[in-house]
């Protein structure tokens, strides 16, 4: 693994924006111990079990956010994506594994592949 200037640290930038979508979006359960272990391991109500067990996925928006508190949510997964971006091409720079020309090669794909994959 190349980096090291940041310990890494811009991997828990994805694990923050990575818990927002789940909030606003839920995310599968593969089988029914995934199904069990959710319900277990949460204070779900019996309409809500029915749901994770008919569906095999969390419940979106569970805590039922408003669509502007959602629509901030969304704005600040975009951003922090940018930033991690960002992060990881500072880190690859301050660390030596690339050099000004990469870097700032490196970040404009990264940035148009971020972009791309928004549309």
């Amino acid at each position: 693994m190349s980096g090291g200037a940041f310990d890494y640290a811009q991997y828990r930038i994805a694990d923050i924006y990575t818990e927002i979508e789940d909030e606003i979006y839920g995310h599968n359960l593969y089988d029914e111990f995934d199904v069990n272990r959710y319900i277990e391991d949460h204070w779900l109500e019996d309409s809500e079990k029915e749901y994770v067990r008919k569906h095999h996925h969390t419940i979106p928006n569970r805590s039922e956010y408003s669509k502007e508190t959602i629509k901030e949510f969304k704005k600040g997964i975009a951003l922090l994506k940018k930033a991690e971006v960002y992060a990881q091409r500072i880190d690859w720079l301050l660390s030596g594994d690339d050099g000004e020309y990469s870097f700032h090669k490196r970040l404009k794909h990264d940035l148009e592949k971020l972009k791309r994959k928004k549309q």
